[in-house]
């Protein structure tokens, strides 16, 4: 049999090492010590293995390296060696289809990566982009092991270049279950989702200690980088959940709207919501007039199967929709102007929330639909100092290079820059409908009347008789609902009504659709 600490002392025979083979095998399931359990329930968090067999279809994992132990010395380190050092990986099915894990185990050196632990990472990695499956990692550790030094730091870099290299080829999806802090925050924020915890996980480079330090500042680890930070404010974070059971069932749903890779679309189910279904609620939704706001979750509802979509950062940039839902059972990535928030103006945020998005949407081959009420760019002095330009360019480049099928609907306002840069027919969209409430202009009829008519309306007797006179006139020369029809510059006006029809009979027709960018390493989008 064998002590557990050190190495197998001898067996007799083959009944005795598969007797010992199951004794670390449950050694290696329990864990460190029922100590270190109970103090990981006492922060109210799962253990890694609990986190694993919620994440993925029960009896499906299988485990990589769970005998691996680390070879560092000094500081004490030969006499801890435990089995998995500290991270658990591998890979199991979530709605039948192969995803790869790993898990940091908390309970073994604080869930700190090591050389061995970074390695079982890297290897996992690799599998996961041979294989062409999504990666998932939930991320409950402290860090760099600092007693392993250099190494340690040496173990996040081959983690960052895997990162790098999967991105656009395999979804990957970070779990923050716990405090991460420096190069454990890093990796995250290279994948393609980031998931958190409230109350229970935090990121950040520098901890409120080294902040307290350096700054003066005092401020808790959830001031700093806990979750509703991060998906209110900083936007690191793209969901956030109160318990771990919600945010993992989260993860499983997210799953199933994605391909396995770059090389697949993906999966269609079949829809019990009908194709031809008229939403003829949407014609009390959206207002004609196009100053009062209205919630534009409640058009998306009304338009996609059984009203079902998964928003991404909803509590980011509020002033835009970026979500994932189905139409005829077909998954599409939608973004939507969202009156409600800031008139739906575009700002920093808002370019930079839909523009990653749409390079998701892009890389994993899902059609992208955008309803359109936008009425311009957020004006401002810290908007302009902020860097808006580089910023609203951020969006246009991801919807310029973006070669998936692209159908954009102008329910209302679609006015100047903003109007080209969500996806107009101009930069590339496929096919561009509009109600018959659209007004696409460069302006709105008022300050486009001051404008041109500036000189008319200062000698006028009734200077206000005759601004109202000539927005009138502008409003009936430019911004009828059919001037940009009869221009070709929209394919057709449509009933309301008829916008889930439309949208599915053309998803269709595009399902094809093949385009090619030039020859290039790659682009050099703004930054």
């Amino acid at each position: 049999m064998s002590n557990l600490e050190g190495a197998p002392v001898e067996a007799n025979d083959v009944r005795g090492r598969v007797a010992e083979l199951h004794a670390i095998r449950e050694q290696v399931r329990l864990g460190p010590s029922e100590r270190a359990t109970q103090a990981q329930k006492a922060k109210g968090k799962l253990t890694a293995r609990e986190r694993i067999d919620l994440l993925l279809d029960e009896g499906s994992f299988t485990e990589v390296e769970p005998l691996r132990r680390h070879r560092a010395t000094g500081f004490g380190l030969e006499a801890k060696r435990p089995y998995t050092d500290g991270v658990i990986t591998g890979w199991g099915t979530v709605h039948g289809r192969t995803v790869f894990v790993y898990a940091h185990d908390f309970r073994i050196f604080g869930g700190a990566l090591g050389e061995a632990h970074a390695t079982k990472i890297h290897k996992i990695m690799d599998k996961a982009i041979a294989a062409g499956a999504p990666l998932v990692s939930l991320n409950d550790g402290a860090g760099a092991r600092i007693q392993e030094g250099v190494s340690a730091l040496a173990g996040y870099g081959g983690i960052f270049q895997r990162n790098t290299k999967a991105s656009g080829v395999i979804p990957q999806i970070s779990v923050m279950l716990g405090p991460c802090a420096g190069g454990a925050a890093y990796s995250p924020a290279l994948t393609d989702f980031v998931f958190m915890v409230r109350e229970t996980s935090q990121m950040f480079i520098t901890g409120p200690d080294v902040v307290r330090a350096v700054t003066g500042e005092e401020i808790t680890q959830n001031g700093l980088g806990g979750a509703d930070v991060h998906a209110e404010t900083s936007g690191v974070a793209h969901f956030a959940y109160d318990d771990e059971e919600t945010c993992l069932e989260e993860v499983r749903y997210l799953l199933s709207l994605l391909p396995q890779n770059n090389r697949e679309n993906p999966p269609r189910v079949e829809a019990e919501d009908p194709a031809d279904r008229t939403g003829d609620a949407l014609l009390d939704l959206v207002p004609a007039d196009g100053n009062r706001p209205y919630d534009m979750r409640k058009v998306i509802e009304e338009l996609v199967d059984d009203g079902d979509y998964l928003e991404v950062h909803e509590r980011w940039a509020t002033n835009i929709i970026c979500a994932l839902s189905r139409l005829d059972g077909q998954v599409v990535g939608i973004v939507a102007n969202q009156p409600q928030s800031l008139a739906g103006v575009l700002d920093i945020e808002a370019s930079e929330k839909a523009a990653r998005f749409i390079q998701m949407c892009d890389a994993f081959n899902i059609p992208i639909i955008t309803l359109l009420d936008v009425p311009g760019f957020l004006p401002g002095v810290d908007q302009e100092h902020g860097g808006i330009i580089r910023h609203g360019a951020k969006l246009l480049y991801a919807y310029c290079n973006a070669t998936v099928p692209r159908i954009s609907v102008i329910l209302r306002k679609a006015y100047g820059g903003a109007y080209i840069v969500m996806d107009s027919q101009s930069i590339g969209a496929d096919l561009t409908y509009a109600w018959p409430t659209n007004e696409i202009a460069v302006m709105g009829a008022e300050g486009a009347a001051n404008v041109i008519f500036r000189k008319q309306i200062a000698e006028a007797d009734d200077p206000e008789a005759m601004r109202s006179r000539m927005v009138k006139e502008y409003k009936a020369e430019l911004m009828h609902p059919y001037y940009a029809a009869e221009r070709g510059l929209v394919d057709d006006v449509i009933d309301p009504a008829e916008t889930r029809s439309v949208l599915i009979r053309s998803l269709a027709m595009l399902a094809s659709k093949h385009a090619d960018l030039p020859s290039r390493k790659h682009g050099n989008p703004p930054q």
